[in-house]
């Protein structure tokens, strides 16, 4: 559209390795050295609270599309919100909530086991949430296990969850382990309902778990290529047309919402260079109309929006309900 405010955007693009200690590293250079006036990313939690050091010091927003760990944005030390933080996605304890009451009032399973990856602050935040929920809602956590980062047999875990019976699990994990999680499940006679979070949202779930696998898998997504608003009808057809007719995951999605987000709240901030206006226009966004929903910035600096739940039959997306907040 020809950039913001008669100004040009310029993309300054670094990459962080989904390692903390060079999220951190990347953040201070674009906050100094490039002298962004945005930091936009990363996508992970871990890498996000490790960039967001930068951000704090240099006074530089940061905003990630899809950070979901509820302490993104708050300083655990504090209790304090972090004044340059913010995120477009909603939060695990959201996601934990929504899956949890899903399984309890949906599909009416009331005995649960986890599978937790230990090395993730995501996993372990939601795991955590969904629990709570759960429990409180009359349900029993049989089981919990836990995995190392990289895990790719298992066996082991599964055989221990299959002993204590549940009728459900919960595997708030990548779609790595999760197409493996749910192709040694099936093998091992588990057909038990597979619930996820967004990490599920990637069509590498049914490849590695394979088609005839990938079935009674539910999980809580961002948006649904199947919605049939105009304006993720035509996200889904512009991307196509770039990109090789290649569906666009949530990912995409959420990076998308977040540059308008942030184009957004500059024409608000009237300033393509003043880093507090701009702040300051993040922390006030009220019905921000996106691809994944119409977002709120609540006093934590969380967005407020809606989930969906996909439902996975022959590895084929399916959309199965839209919960609200």
């Amino acid at each position: 559209k020809g950039g913001i405010l008669g100004k040009k955007i310029e993309l300054v693009s670094l990459d962080n390795k989904s390692d903390k200690t060079e999220a951190l590293n990347v953040a201070t250079k674009l906050a100094t050295r490039e002298k962004v006036l945005a930091i936009l990313g990363p996508a992970t939690s871990g890498a996000t609270k490790s960039a967001s050091q930068a951000a704090t010091q240099n006074k530089v927003p940061i905003i990630s599309p899809s950070a979901t760990d509820d302490t993104v944005t708050i300083d655990e030390r504090t209790g304090k919100v972090k004044e340059y933080v913010f995120r477009t996605c909603f939060n695990d304890s959201f996601q934990g909530k929504v899956m949890a009451n899903f399984s309890l009032k949906t599909l009416k399973l009331k005995n649960a086991a986890l599978i937790i990856d230990s090395s993730s602050d995501y996993s372990k935040g939601l795991a955590k949430n969904f629990k709570e929920t759960f429990e409180k809602g009359g349900g029993k956590i049989l089981a919990e296990e836990a995995f190392a980062k990289g895990e790719q047999d298992f066996n082991g875990i599964l055989t221990k969850l299959k002993a204590k019976k549940p009728e459900v699990i919960f595997a708030p994990v990548y779609y790595d382990e999760a197409g493996l999680i749910i192709k040694q499940a099936r093998t091992l006679g588990m057909n038990i309902p597979i619930l996820g979070a967004d990490g599920f949202d990637d069509p590498k779930v049914a490849e590695k778990a394979g088609a005839n696998n990938a079935n009674n898998v539910f999980f809580s997504a961002h948006y649904s290529s199947q919605d049939t608003d105009k304006k993720v009808k035509d996200f889904i057809e512009n991307y196509k047309k770039m990109y090789n007719k290649e569906e666009p995951n949530a990912f995409a999605a959420l990076g998308y919402d977040l540059m308008y987000f942030v184009a957004d709240a500059i024409k608000r901030a009237n300033s393509t260079t003043d880093r507090e206006k701009l702040k300051k226009a993040l922390a006030s966004t009220k019905n921000f109309v996106g691809v994944t929903g119409i977002i709120n910035v609540d006093s934590k600096h969380n967005a407020e929006k809606s989930a969906v739940i996909i439902e996975l039959k022959n590895g084929v997306q399916t959309f199965k309900q839209k919960l609200n907040p």
